[in-house]
């Protein structure tokens, strides 16, 4: 089911499979973080910080429907293939860790990966909160990984001050 042809049959399945990304066979979620930031590093010459944290907003929103009709579409309520709300909790990151080095942003990546997969504590809990089909599971597919993000900054702000 999930092929070329699925990613182009619905603009929601092209958004919430990040371009094609989520079609990955091995580690779909990783695949969507690193497609996330190589448009990220684009978006960021051409965007203002102000701007890019609008197209962030905007990205939710535009994410949130996204996924809940490609969810409803694929028949699971949270498919490993959508990783749209990866790409946004990546930007989000990016976005208030900049400026930083190269290895500044590859630990993002590596911090942001593991909550996302491993999902501890208050990570686990956000993607217990909202489960199933239609606008509430759609939001579930999202908001668990805007907590990963959360956790990563946390962790990089705590980092940063020491």
């Amino acid at each position: 089911m999930l092929n070329r042809r699925f990613l182009l049959a619905h603009p929601a399945h092209f958004i919430a499979l990040g371009g094609g990304a989520g079609l990955s066979r091995l580690a779909p979620g990783t695949a969507g973080t690193l497609w996330a930031w190589a448009v990220f590093l684009l978006l960021q010459v051409w965007l203002t910080p102000w701007q890019m944290g609008w197209v962030i907003a905007a990205s939710i929103l535009v994410g949130w429907w996204a996924c809940t009709v490609t969810a409803q579409h694929m028949g699971v309520a949270d498919p490993g293939a959508i990783v749209w709300d990866e790409v946004i909790a990546f930007w989000l990151i990016l976005w208030l860790v900049t400026p930083a080095t190269f290895g500044g942003q590859l630990g993002a990546f590596l911090l942001f990966r593991y909550f996302d997969a491993a999902k501890p504590g208050p990570v686990r809990w956000a993607d217990s909160l909202f489960k199933g089909f239609g606008w509430r599971g759609g939001w579930g597919i999202i908001f668990d990984d805007l907590v990963a993000a959360f956790c990563t900054l946390l962790v990089i702000a705590i980092w940063r001050s020491l």
